[in-house]
Formats: structure tokens, sequence, C-alpha cells
């Protein structure tokens, strides 16, 4: 088992989020960004909506009493709408008004005092679903996808919690043109390399305006560079504690 060293980023989501190892995706960009920083961890749930996650992230997320000994949630993603957004009768479907209280459910999984997963050092980014390309994938319907993603901007807005607007920047960067959608969604649904591309620069750029102090250009290395070791014999370091109130000041001790 793994010591309880590093902190971590946490990707909440369907199987656009659970796709994020690919080469390129999401997950993969982050943890090479966040090497000996953070460590990147991947839960999404492929074919999900957001009915479904709700029992799913009171497992995943770790409760108050055992927050003492598990890595830190420093930032939560939550990507969901692709599944909830699919067309009744699909068993996937949830209805607008219930899919917009279910993520606010899963927010105040984290940000309420009275609740079991608190974690007030958690930073949170709701991530719209992308656009869909309905000549690709007949089983999802454009309208209905945009009007999910409006739904997540309006939650973002009233909870005060960023928004990565995937589907107005993909939407944007096809020229505004379905079937440029292509380009970004290798199957009509799901993201392609570019896609990811396009979510990653929305994530950084969210990180740099609104969380600065968690950029991966603002951390020090959990463990002291190997120079070090050339410049103190015998070296003798300790672990860099994180914590909510004093999150990327090195603490290491050499003696």
């Amino acid at each position: 088992m793994a010591a309880n060293t590093h902190d971590a980023i946490m990707l909440f989501g369907d199987s656009i989020t659970q796709g994020g190892w690919v080469p390129g995706g999401l997950a993969q960009r982050l943890a090479a960004d966040y090497a000996r920083k953070l460590d990147v961890i991947n839960r999404g749930l492929s074919g999900y909506q957001t009915s479904w996650a709700i029992p799913m992230f009171e497992q995943i997320f770790a409760v108050q009493h055992q927050q003492l000994h598990v890595p830190k949630v420093q930032l939560l993603t939550i990507w969901f709408g692709a599944n909830d957004a699919a067309p009744s009768p699909n068993r996937q479907h949830v209805p607008r008004d219930q899919f917009k209280e279910n993520l606010k459910h899963l927010v105040n999984m984290v940000r309420s005092p009275t609740s079991p997963q608190y974690s007030p050092c958690t930073r949170i980014i709701l991530i719209t679903p992308p656009p869909v390309n309905s000549h690709q994938r007949q089983d999802r319907d454009f309208d209905a996808t945009k009007s999910y993603a409006e739904t997540v901007k309006e939650l973002g807005t009233a909870l005060h919690i960023p928004v990565a607007d995937v589907w107005t920047a993909m939407w944007e960067a096809s020229g505004k043109d379905e079937r440029a959608l292509e380009k970004f969604l290798f199957d009509g649904l799901h993201l392609s390399e570019a896609g990811y591309e396009v979510v990653y620069n929305l994530i950084m750029n969210i990180i740099e305006e609104k969380y600065p102090e968690i950029h991966y250009d603002k951390l020090e290395m959990v463990f002291p560079p190997y120079v070090l070791f050339s410049l103190f014999y015998p070296p003798v370091f300790t672990v860099v504690p994180w914590t909510c109130q004093l999150l990327g000041k090195r603490q290491s001790r050499i003696g």
C-alpha cells in the first residue's frame, strides 16, 4: 500500500473522464504536469449519469474521520451531462431539473459543513458536457446537450464555482459547424486528443485565474530534487507536509 505522501487532484465524471488516461487525455496531461507534486486520481465511470454517480461518490470521497489518513483532494473536477442528456426513454436520461439538483448535491457533499464528506480545502471546477455530433451519434441530441451545458453554467454562477465551458469552446473551435466537431469527438460523443486539449486548456486557465496557489509552477516537489543529495551528505529529508492552510510551502528539514 502506498504511503500518504502526496495530495491529489480527483477527476469525477462519466466515460469522458474515464477516457482521460489515453495519450493526450486530460488525466494524462495533468499527471505529467503535476508529477511529484499532486497525484491525479481518475474516478470516471463509463455510462454513468448524475443519479447513479451520487451513491458512488459517497464511497469514492473520504468522510471526515478518514481524511486524516488519506491524501487530501486539493482539486475536484465534476464532469457530467453527456449521459444525463440522452433522450428519454433511454435509461441514462435524467431530466434537466433533476440533473441540476444532482450536481448541486455533489457539490454540497464537499462544501457543506454538515456533510460527512465535508472538505474545506477542496477546490471545485464544474465542466460542461461537450457538444455532440449527431451526424456521427444518432442516440444523442445536439440541442438537448446544449441545454444541459447551460444548466452547468447556471449552477456554477449560482454557487460561485468556476465552470470549464467545454461546450462553447469546442463549438467555437469547430467554426460552429456540427460536422467539423469530428476533429474533437472521434465518435460524435467521446473526445479525441484534440478534444482533450481544449478541456485541458480551460482547466489550466481556471487554475491560473481562480486557484493560482495550486498551479504546478507554484508547488514544490513533495520530495527534494536529486541535486540536494550531492550538496548534503548524509541527506536526511522529510516529506513536505501539505495542509489546507499552508499549501505550496516546503517545510523540509535538512540535517
